[in-house]
Formats: C-alpha cells, sequence, structure tokens
C-alpha cells in the first residue's frame, strides 16, 4: 500500500525523481528556513539591544530584518515546491527574483542602521 504524500499538488504529477535530487531540495530549503530564523532574530535583536542609534532607524532596519526573514521563509516553501514539481515533470529548475531583493533588504537594514549610527 502506497503512503498519500502532501501536498498533492506536488507530489501528485510526474514520476518520482531520483531520491538524491529531493534531498537537496529539501537540504535547501532547510538552508532558507535557517537564513529566515537568523533574519528575524537578528531584527528582534536590534530592537532588544540598547544600541546608540537613532531609534527610528534601528526600528526601521528591524522591521526590514523581520520582514525580510518572514518572506524568506515563505518563498522557501515555494522554492521547494516548485522546483519538486520541475523535477518530477522533467523540466528545468525554476528561478527566484527573491534572491536579488534578499540582498538588498539586508544592505537596506545596513545602511538604515550604519545612518542612525551617524545621526545619534
Amino acid at each position: 500500500m502506497e503512503r498519500r504524500r502532501v501536498p498533492d499538488r506536488v507530489f501528485g504529477a510526474g514520476e518520482e525523481p531520483d531520491p538524491r535530487f529531493s534531498l537537496a531540495n529539501e537540504r535547501t530549503f532547510l538552508s532558507w528556513i535557517r537564513t529566515a530564523l537568523a533574519l528575524m532574530a537578528a531584527g528582534v535583536a536590534i530592537e532588544a539591544v540598547e544600541l546608540d542609534v537613532e531609534p527610528h532607524l534601528r526600528l526601521a532596519s528591524a522591521v526590514v530584518l523581520v520582514l525580510a526573514g518572514i518572506s524568506s521563509s515563505l518563498l522557501a516553501w515555494f522554492g521547494w515546491a516548485g522546483s519538486e514539481r520541475a523535477m518530477r515533470a522533467g523540466e528545468p529548475l525554476p528561478s527566484s527574483a527573491f534572491k536579488p531583493a534578499l540582498a538588498v533588504a539586508v544592505a537596506l537594514a545596513g545602511v538604515l542602521l550604519g545612518l542612525g549610527a551617524l545621526v545619534s
């Protein structure tokens, strides 16, 4: 008896790929989840620690990091599902415009903190 796997939208079509590829896809998903957790923790830490940074810019930087972390966790799921579906269908893996956006968000948080340190 074959066990039902969810989500059916991912596992319900195509052929089973080489397990090594599925496991690599899962490791990538988990690394994005770790990145999301680190971004959210950094945002919380920036607000929790009394940095000598202008408060509004410190808060803006923290919010940018927490939002980037939330986005990372959501997009990790969609990236995993898209890659798994593509492998099952024998199609090229999808690309993501999220990686440059994440780099911009982290850079923006750094700029906000830098400016906050200069004006305080």
